[in-house]
């Protein structure tokens, strides 16, 4: 068991949570520009929801990375406490990762087909760190 590899993949887990909260801060700025900081401060009784493109495509992209965020974090983790934390299993993780960061532009910006290329990239990511894990 080479044990040097696991905070590389550690590292990652830890930039992936700063993805997280890109994602929701994005979200919300999108949202607040929308409706305005009241809105936002507020306790969003009155049902009103962003209906901009923007903001759509914020709220998208975020349930998209919510999507597969846990098969990340549980490949990413089973890889480390099974010793395997090094070789393809890394490079998947850095391919998933890698290409959740570059989605979030390509949606935002409403980009077709390259997008969905990118988040197939991410599905063959974790597929290469399920591989590492099983055989």
């Amino acid at each position: 068991m080479d044990a040097a590899p696991a905070p590389f993949l550690l590292a990652l887990v830890g930039w992936s949570v700063v993805l997280l909260f890109v994602h929701v801060m994005l979200q919300g700025m999108a949202a607040t520009r929308e409706l305005g900081s009241a809105w936002n401060a507020g306790p969003r009784d009155d049902g009103r929801r962003p209906q901009g493109v923007l903001a759509g495509r914020a709220a998208r992209a975020s349930a998209n990375f919510r999507e597969t965020y846990p098969a990340f974090v549980a490949l990413a983790l089973a890889l480390v406490v099974a010793g395997r934390a090094e070789g393809l299993g890394a490079i998947g993780a850095g391919v998933w990762l890698a290409c959740r960061i570059v989605y979030i532009p390509l949606y935002l910006a409403g980009i077709p087909y390259i997008r969905s290329v990118v988040w197939l990239g991410s599905a063959i990511g974790l597929a290469v760190m399920f591989v590492a894990l099983v055989f």
